[in-house]
């Protein structure tokens, strides 16, 4: 299904931004710094409200209020206990955009329009896709098999999700899931998405809160090093630990048949923030993406994005992406 709203144009307008880039709302790797940082270089930056207490979201929604006037977005895992409150707070927080995951979006979707929030939602299928455009929402996130952290069971790979979104709905489709550089970014645009969401690489910046031992776990990681594991609990994708990590248990109690029960009881509470937030490979769960097999530097966020929107202006191959000139958003305030 073509449609004017699929140009990245369009996109930019709806987010207020200056380009398609988004960073994703990541469980304990999102804070004000980065989100603030992403905003000032012309991109969306997200605040992942998953790892967040009700009165962290408020404070850090206060953080980057208090830093940047643009744009920044609030992603909420529709799971989340405590989702009331979150919502509660970004409607009176005026805050300006907001990504929806796991979960349906039916039940948020006109409340947050009513308080003034774009809203967006994450999914992993056409089916998804649809009944969220039919929900309301203004976008969708279009995430592959290939992303980091909480992912789709269907397994359906970037490349093969993007355009099937895209002929399916009339909204803009942000593709996310092993994105990574502007050579990404021409790809997505290519498939018919509007934009693209980045978490791995964002990951991998010098103002992400994530632990130091794990960005250079990251930096060390060769290709296969990730696994999408706990399928029958919740699936997510981990990189692999040293000997004997947590991994190295799932992957052994996956193959020995274990049941749903004994999973959850191996996975227990807080593996995620030990991992990625305080720095233990051993014992805590280090999501990210495949794309993890080509990250080994360390740029400031606000340097990525530049970086990303330079070299895609240097390839001189604007016509692959028909209606998009990065000239054309400069109206737009980022």
């Amino acid at each position: 299904m073509s449609s004017a709203h699929h140009h990245p144009q369009f996109l930019c307008g709806l987010l207020g931004t200056r380009h398609p880039i988004i960073q994703a709302g990541m469980v304990w790797c999102t804070g004000a710094d980065l989100v603030v940082a992403v905003g000032r270089a012309g991109g969306l930056g997200t605040l992942g409200a998953g790892s967040m207490y009700p009165d962290e979201l408020r404070e850090e929604i206060s953080r980057v209020q208090a830093a940047w006037d643009g744009p920044f977005a609030v992603n909420v895992p529709l799971l989340y206990p405590a989702v009331e409150e979150h919502m509660e707070t970004i409607a009176r927080e005026r805050v300006p955009v907001v990504f929806t995951s796991a979960g349906s979006p039916r039940k948020w979707t006109d409340h947050l329009k009513v308080a003034g929030c774009t809203v967006i939602h994450v999914v992993s299928s056409a089916v998804f896709a649809r009944k969220a455009e039919a929900a309301g929402v203004d976008a969708i996130v279009a995430e592959g098999f290939e992303a980091g952290g909480h992912n789709g069971r269907e397994e359906t790979t970037t490349m093969c999700l993007v355009p099937e979104v895209v002929d399916a709905v009339g909204i803009p489709v942000i593709a996310a899931g092993g994105l990574h550089d502007a050579r990404s970014l021409l790809a997505a645009l290519a498939l018919g998405a509007s934009g693209v969401q980045m978490g791995s690489r964002f990951v991998m910046t010098r103002e992400n809160p994530a632990h130091q031992a794990f960005k250079q776990r990251i930096a060390e990681a060769g290709a296969g090093e990730t696994r999408l594991m706990l399928k029958d609990v919740t699936p997510v994708r981990l990189l692999r630990g040293p000997e004997g990590s947590f991994f190295d248990q799932v992957a052994r109690a996956e193959e020995a048949g274990a049941d749903v029960e004994a999973l959850r009881a191996l996975l227990g509470r807080g593996r995620a923030k030990r991992g990625m937030r305080e720095g233990d490979l051993l014992e805590g769960e280090l999501e990210i993406g495949q794309v993890s097999a080509l990250l080994d530097d360390l740029p400031g966020a606000g340097e990525l994005v530049e970086r990303i929107v330079n070299r895609y202006r240097a390839f001189g191959t604007a016509d692959m992406a028909p209606g998009f000139h990065w000239d054309a958003l400069a109206h737009n305030p980022g």
